[in-house]
């Protein structure tokens, strides 16, 4: 009887033999945190318009959580804001930034109690904010450009994850926050005195991968085409989107669309332009480095063309 041993010269069989047992290539881990912008990765899980085996999400409880994780390589990809990659790229860890994901647009907020009645009534206020991430950004360029310094204020720092709780128990007068927190803290009487609105295109939430990542092109292709059409949906089909984006926001579906108010959600062509070496993010980035800088946020220089990597998205 002839045998595929006598059939093959052994150093094919043995080619064979191994690429058969090549395990699967594992899922890339992708984490974010709760914000309406990361949705649409959620909405496309739950369409089926990326692949399980491709991608796996992974939600944590603050974008702090989310960089630890990404910093020790739990995470091979991460819903970040811009500012916070500069941060990693500070630290020598190469990364690339592969999608815009959203630009806020009044979705990041410090919203206070009544009797705080603006920003500069915030003096001598406790205030909760998320260090080491976002919020530590959205504070000082707040008080910079309403004549205050960090020194009148008394922070907390606090992950988002305890910003309601902190709040409604009285521990703190004010919040900087985003959704779906903003629409908690508006139901129990809270009121906004800053939002983003305040500092255009400077809070940008982005896809960040390791560079080692780039090598699987196809993989994170597929990805960002998912993303896209998760858009689609949401653009075309609004009340069929916001029903799933509620149940995982914890709000109604209608709150859920009035959270996207704050947002501009950048199509494949507008992240073509942004991506590009001569689009608007370039600027962007370095403008943002340099108001980082100057609040003794950010180390050096920011390098916009070794971040913004634009191939995933032509």
């Amino acid at each position: 009887m002839l045998s595929i041993r006598s059939l093959l010269p052994l150093p094919l069989l043995l080619l064979l033999l191994a690429a058969c047992s090549e395990p699967p290539q594992e899922a890339i881990r992708l984490g974010t945190n709760v914000w309406p912008g990361y949705e649409p990765l959620y909405l496309a899980q739950h369409l089926d318009l990326i692949n399980p085996d491709e991608v796996r999400l992974v939600e944590y409880p603050s974008a702090s959580e989310v960089i630890r994780a990404f910093r020790n390589r739990s995470l091979e990809a991460a819903a970040l804001t811009l500012d916070e990659a500069l941060l990693l790229q500070q630290d020598g860890i190469p990364v690339s930034v592969i999608l815009v994901m959203d630009i806020s647009d009044g979705g990041d907020v410090i919203m206070a109690r009544k009797d705080v009645a603006n920003m500069v009534a915030l003096k001598g206020k406790r205030v909760a904010v998320e260090s080491g991430a976002l919020g530590a950004y959205v504070i000082a360029r707040a008080l910079e450009l309403h004549g205050l310094k960090l020194a009148e204020i008394e922070v907390r720092h606090l992950d988002v994850s305890a910003h309601e709780a902190a709040y409604r128990d009285g521990e703190v007068d004010a919040v900087v926050t985003f959704e779906p927190v903003r629409t908690q803290l508006l139901n129990q009487g809270a009121h906004e005195i800053f939002s983003s609105r305040e500092m255009p295109g400077e809070i940008v939430d982005v896809l960040v991968v390791h560079n080692a990542m780039l090598e699987q092109p196809q993989r994170l292709q597929s990805l960002v085409k998912g993303w896209f059409s998760a858009l689609d949906h949401l653009k075309n089909q609004p009340q069929s989107a916001a029903g799933i984006i509620a149940k995982r926001l914890g709000v109604t579906p209608q709150e859920a669309l009035d959270s996207y108010q704050g947002l501009q959600l950048p199509s494949r062509q507008e992240n073509q332009q942004l991506l590009s070496d001569s689009g608007s993010l370039h600027v962007t980035v370095e403008r943002l480095g340099a108001t980082m800088r100057e609040n003794a946020l950010l180390r050096g220089e920011a390098s916009s063309k070794a971040l913004l990597f634009d191939g995933m998205v032509k």
